[in-house]
């Protein structure tokens, strides 16, 4: 009997060993997806535009390749696609009557393409409601057209059209995004001036109807809300405060980092950064992403290193509440833009031949750490 109950607890050793092993072999994979969560991201707007256009890239060893695959092996595990309410059809904007300046294929039908062409790839989406027929900024929040002469109720329910309208597009087409902003770089607020930042109320009930749209057609997708600036520490405390005061809801604080418009290198800067998002996260209990940063694509080591030390900040927002960095856009080269962009992240071999510059590897040296 003693022998046989020996054996009976071996066995039953045994069999809680193997159990533990199982779970411990099912959990690790789970753990290197948490991991792989981080969103390092491109914004790609003008690429397909530009590929229309006539512009080819190489990849390292001067071979020509899809451009957006030469940015997945080089770490970019994420895209963000911009859509317009009613974009002009030839997808160029007289920006102030001054500048010419291209807008990519931003309608629904653009950024469903873009999109299912990312995920091809098996790369993941962000989509960035403007609200607008052309770029949205803290200088450009300029309504749509065709809500001109809307009340605050009817652009409250144009809103919660578009956004649902492009969502469930997406959808039908086995579309889900990660990420959807609400909204592009919205300092002065949005559809000026009706969603001006002087009426918190009326701007809040907007951005709170493009949320509502989004979580209608797509409960997981986050949505995120982007101001530019995103060393200003006060700013964004006055700014969200108001916003959450009057019931904002959303799940991400964006930020955009460019230390080359602040006229300032960005080791001066990357600590003013890192001090607000923190901050922000801990404040309003959100996760943070950096959704534009961007460097001087003819200094390709202080590029790389803007790009290295922004992911690093993010990562380092405690609690795990920083989740990517997106670069805005690295495929692209002034020499083919109407209005001289300095900020892609690629170099001119021949003309129309772009290729990515060592800036990008910023990407895929971090993504090698997992």
């Amino acid at each position: 009997m003693l022998k046989k109950h020996v054996k009976k607890c071996l066995l039953i050793g045994i069999c809680l060993s193997l159990a533990l092993a199982g779970s411990f072999l099912i959990s690790a994979p789970q753990k290197a997806q948490a991991a792989n969560s981080f969103a390092y991201g491109a914004d790609i707007g003008w690429m397909k535009q530009l590929e229309d256009e006539g512009v080819k890239w190489v990849d390292d060893k001067g071979k020509q390749k899809d451009p957006l695959k030469i940015l997945k092996d080089h770490g970019i595990n994420s895209v963000r696609l911009r859509v317009f309410v009613d974009p002009p059809s030839n997808y160029y904007w007289f920006k102030d009557n001054t500048t010419w300046t291209m807008l990519g294929y931003s309608d629904k039908k653009g950024v469903i393409a873009a999109a299912k062409r990312a995920k091809s790839l098996g790369i993941n989406v962000m989509v960035d409601f403007h609200y607008s027929d052309v770029f949205a900024d803290p200088g450009h929040q300029i309504k749509p057209k065709a809500w001109t002469n809307y009340t605050n109720t009817q652009l409250q329910t144009a809103v919660y059209n578009h956004t649902y309208d492009v969502m469930k597009e997406l959808k039908n087409n086995g579309i889900t995004p990660e990420w959807v902003q609400v909204g592009n770089e919205i300092n002065s607020g949005i559809m000026l001036p009706n969603g001006s930042t002087n009426d918190f109320s009326a701007l809040t009930s907007f951005l709170n109807k493009g949320y509502d749209a989004v979580k209608d057609v797509s409960p997981s997708s986050k949505v995120v809300t982007h101001l530019a600036h995103g060393t200003d520490n006060g700013l964004f405390r006055w700014w969200f405060d108001n916003f959450f005061k009057n019931g904002g809801k959303t799940d991400v604080i964006g930020a955009s980092f460019y230390p080359y418009w602040e006229g300032k290198p960005y080791w001066e800067v990357t600590g003013s950064l890192a001090y607000n998002l923190n901050d922000v996260a801990a404040r309003y209990n959100k996760e943070v992403m950096v959704v534009e940063v961007g460097g001087d694509a003819q200094n390709t080591k202080d590029s790389y290193w803007t790009i290295y030390d922004t992911i690093k900040v993010v990562k380092n927002v405690p609690n795990g509440k920083g989740t990517g960095v997106f670069y805005w856009e690295p495929e692209a080269h002034s020499s083919v833009l109407p209005d001289k962009y300095p900020l892609g992240a690629t170099t001119e071999v021949s003309k129309k031949v772009l290729q990515y510059t060592m800036a990008i590897d910023a990407f895929q040296d971090w993504a090698k750490k997992k």
